[in-house]
């Protein structure tokens, strides 16, 4: 990419929504107008008399609480936001009156515990949980029913490890993490173990918030995150990411996934969101 070029992205994004320019910029001051500006002032607005969302704690999908709280961690709302603490408390009230005992359940509510950093007394409890549910192969399945011996999904992997990534408690992680890098990093990320061809079709395409799903990008997100160096059995990944990317140095907005959402982040065409986050991670592979 030319120096031109890479200016010209750079002013386009800039144009964009607070939760594209904070990161573009590395600016303080953009993240605060996400409570105030854009998409995510929009999701805060939305917020009922509960402190919940949609109506229900984990579903309707995708305005529900828990959902509606991973878009404002994907947005980037910053931790211990007075409405999202709210919206934590309902779902650990949720949680108190069900047991739930899903493990992609139990992720995503320890994700969202730990990112927005709202007090629970019974986190690390979960944490403990979600190790004691780890596959032998390193990976994670919310449909294995203590069969360790099935093997481990995408989908419920890649929660799991962004869990335990926003995890500061007491419980001792680093092993059960190395294992879960190790079983992406052994299918190149997204590949299958048996046949080396692409294990989930829909992996190469990255909708703007991929809920429960996994795909290529979120995987790379990951890695990126966690601070690790790239790995050369990622570089079949960044690949398909830099294909997604169109001539004028863009990458497309991705259809949905089917459901109701709060509205649409972005009309067909170009998106910002979606660049902006393929270049964090294709800057962080040639960085690294």
């Amino acid at each position: 990419m030319t120096p031109d070029v890479a200016e010209d992205l750079r002013g386009w994004l800039l144009e964009g929504d607070p939760a594209i320019r904070w990161r573009v910029l590395g600016c303080a001051e953009e993240r605060r107008r996400l409570a105030t500006e854009g998409w995510a002032a929009r999701l805060l607005a939305a917020q009922d008399a509960s402190g919940g969302w949609g109506g229900g704690e984990y579903s309707p999908k995708w305005t529900s609480t828990t959902y509606t709280l991973l878009r404002l961690l994907w947005l980037g709302l910053a931790p211990g936001h007075p409405a999202a603490l709210r919206g934590c408390d309902q779902l650990w009230e949720w949680h108190a009156r069900k047991r739930v005992r899903e493990t992609c359940i139990v992720a995503m509510l320890t994700r969202l515990t730990g990112y927005f950093q709202y007090e629970a007394a019974g986190l690390d409890d979960l944490v403990a949980y979600l190790l004691d549910q780890q596959m032998n192969d390193g990976g994670w399945n919310c449909a294995a029913r203590a069969d360790r011996s099935r093997h481990g999904s995408f989908h419920t992997t890649i929660m799991a490890l962004e869990a335990l990534s926003e995890y500061a408690g007491g419980v001792d992680t680093h092993d059960a993490v190395r294992r879960g890098q190790e079983f992406f990093l052994q299918h190149r990320l997204y590949r299958s173990h048996r046949t080396g061809e692409v294990a989930i079709r829909a992996s190469v395409r990255f909708p703007a918030f991929p809920e429960w799903h996994f795909d290529v990008l979120r995987g790379l997100e990951y890695f990126a995150a966690a601070g690790t160096s790239p790995d050369e059995r990622l570089d079949d990944a960044i690949a398909v990411v830099r294909r997604a990317q169109r001539q004028d140095g863009r990458w497309p907005a991705y259809a949905a996934y089917p459901g109701r959402q709060w509205f649409r982040l972005e009309e067909p065409g170009p998106s910002r969101w979606t660049t902006m986050r393929a270049l964090r991670v294709l800057n962080w592979r040639d960085v690294r």
